[in-house]
């Protein structure tokens, strides 16, 4: 990360997941990542979008050893015991809309609220969350997956909402939403992850290396895995 202090700390939100895992494991590697600290449900302090005070109780731990130079947000939800990506409106239901929107929207909302406060006041700092391609309106084509690409369009617009108001209090300060792309996990298995995925390895690298390339002014952008902008 050469856009970030020679020593820097990096906090992984999701560090269970395919994405995070492979993220927080190339920064554990990297000599100048001077503190690697990874959440997830089971960790602790715990991460849990499901028990939402646990968010500002783990931000609340982790103020005391800040500031943070970078925190990845790398979770996301597609399917579930609610349902799936839906194809028609006739396969909307409450539950599954409810359970998107609180994993993708609401959880990482939450996350910006307790989390960007975290970043350094007058040095570069980066705060990316785990979008989707999907969530972009303007590329929307194809239609379906309504859930999921109306969840992600709502992070993307908390995003950017969120860079600007963080700019006055955090000038250096860079927010983004990352796409991906395919990548084989969890996530993606039952809808062909495993033959048209990339490694979690391999996204891993690609996201980070798109991340060193932005700077204050592109806070609030959305971008793809090799560095594209992508429309709202």
């Amino acid at each position: 990360m050469q856009s970030l202090p020679t020593a820097y700390r990096a906090l992984i939100l999701g560090g269970s997941g395919a994405i995070g895992g492979a993220m927080a494991a190339q920064l554990a590697a990297d000599p100048r990542c001077s503190e690697l600290v990874s959440l997830h449900r089971r960790s602790t302090p715990a991460l849990d979008f499901d028990q939402p005070q646990t968010i500002a109780a783990a931000a609340r731990t982790l103020s005391t050893q800040g500031p943070w130079h970078l925190i990845v947000l790398a979770t996301g939800m597609l399917s579930g015991p609610t349902g799936g990506p839906e194809k028609r409106l006739a396969d909307l239901n409450a539950d599954h809309l409810m359970a998107s929107f609180n994993t993708n929207a609401i959880g990482p909302a939450l996350v910006l609220a307790h989390f960007a406060p975290l970043l350094p006041k007058h040095e570069r700092g980066i705060l990316a969350v785990l979008s989707a391609k999907v969530g972009s309106i303007g590329d929307n084509r194809l239609g379906g997956w309504y859930s999921y690409r109306a969840s992600k369009a709502a992070l993307n617009i908390l995003l950017k909402t969120a860079s600007i108001e963080l700019a006055r209090t955090h000038p250096q300060a860079v927010l983004a939403a990352l796409h991906p792309g395919t990548v084989t996990s969890a996530l993606s298995a039952p809808f062909r992850g495993a033959q048209i995925g990339r490694p979690p390895a391999d996204a891993a690298h690609a996201l980070l290396a798109t991340l060193d390339t932005l700077s204050p002014k592109d806070s609030g952008g959305f971008w793809a895995y090799n560095g594209q902008g992508l429309p709202w």
